[in-house]
């Protein structure tokens, strides 16, 4: 099964994960720890073949944030440094239980950052980058 682009928002909560630190290379996975530190997602990457255990690549069928951030790490999705550590530290489950829009989140999200010194434009432009790429490259979910 060919997984789904995800909502915007997840490359935001990939890049957050990356400057929080939160993946970790294990044997033949990747573990990556939510922001909330109270789930860990096991991600296998095998070509374009990937699984997660996340709610967004398992039950929507798109690709989750931690498939997008290990794909980062491995270089295969672009990394843009100053937009990941401008989303260190942000709390993205609690913030996506409280708005219930993923829009809501991303725009306040862009303000965090914007005070920490990247604007929005760079943000958008980083997002479209990593979403284009990730329309060419044709990743099916593993069993």
């Amino acid at each position: 099964m060919k997984l789904k682009l995800p909502p915007r928002i997840k490359v935001l909560e990939a890049l957050g994960a990356i400057a929080d630190g939160r993946i970790r290379k294990a044997d033949d996975h990747y573990e990556v720890v939510s922001s909330e530190g109270d789930r860990t997602y096991i991600v296998k990457v095998n070509g374009n073949k990937v699984s997660s255990t996340d709610n967004g690549t398992t039950y929507r069928g798109y690709v989750g944030y931690p498939i997008i951030a290990v794909l980062m790490l491995e270089g295969r999705l672009p990394f843009n440094e100053k937009v990941s550590k401008s989303l260190k530290g942000i709390d993205w489950r609690r913030l996506n239980e409280q708005y219930k829009s993923y829009a809501k989140v991303e725009e306040l999200v862009k303000k965090i950052a914007e005070e920490r010194g990247v604007k929005k434009e760079e943000i958008d432009t980083t997002v479209e980058v990593v979403l284009n790429e990730l329309k060419r490259i044709p990743l099916e979910k593993a069993p």
